[in-house]
């Protein structure tokens, strides 16, 4: 908002609450009002948007990673308190839930499937049958190594796909309504559930643990 606009609604706030009986006339002075700098404005992020590439991704093989160390965390966790780690795969949060397999498996599902709907491409296939941490390590680890076969021109034409869904015939989404009404929350809300089940169980993860790496950079 510019100067001379930001005035103009300080003045007529000023204006309504003299109106309203709310302040003194007398005790109204004109102060000087403080206008924030403009952000720094990169005139190439307008130019080039976010694609569904940048949007997806990314973001899935993050927080995949993020999940494989909560796996790693909760095992030190286990060895520290000096019982079987396993038992924590068995652990949910309410009885109509999955338990942390279920959702780590689902974590997995939800970015492969996202990638290779988005894409055209063909998910490959998981009997969904770990039952270690060691094979959930494994399963999360060939997810990520799937995803990072994908590059911005497997996404060229996504944003003119139809995605249409197994579970629910006859109807279908256009890519980015998919990903942002189906995949990604969907994705996000079982990453949430295993992060809630493994810290619920005591498993030192913070809100960083979460988050994970940042690209961060000098300004």
């Amino acid at each position: 908002m510019d100067s001379s606009r930001y005035q103009s609604l300080a003045g007529a706030v000023r204006r309504n609450r003299i109106e309203r009986g709310r302040t003194n006339p007398a005790s109204v002075r004109e102060h000087p009002v403080a206008v924030a700098p403009a952000l720094h404005y990169d005139a190439a992020l307008e130019a080039h948007p976010m694609s569904l590439y940048e949007a997806s991704v990314p973001q899935l093989k993050k927080m995949l990673n993020n999940l494989d160390k909560w796996l790693e965390v909760a095992v030190a966790h286990a060895t520290k308190k000096s019982f079987d780690p396993s038992v924590l795969l068995t652990a949910r949060l309410a009885p109509d839930q999955y338990p942390l397999t279920r959702q780590i498996q689902s974590c997995c599902d939800g970015a492969k499937f996202a990638a290779a709907r988005l894409t055209g491409k063909e998910a490959p296939k998981h009997p969904d049958t770990e039952t270690t941490i060691d094979e959930l390590h494994a399963r999360i680890r060939s997810v990520v190594a799937y995803l990072e076969t994908f590059t911005e021109a497997d996404f060229a034409d996504a944003k003119a796909r139809i995605v249409e869904l197994p579970f629910m015939p006859g109807k279908a989404l256009t890519a980015a309504d998919y990903l942002n009404e189906m995949a990604l929350p969907n994705f996000y809300f079982h990453v949430t559930t295993a992060y809630a089940i493994l810290r619920h169980n005591g498993v030192d993860l913070g809100k960083m643990s979460f988050i994970g790496s940042l690209n961060l950079r000098d300004k």
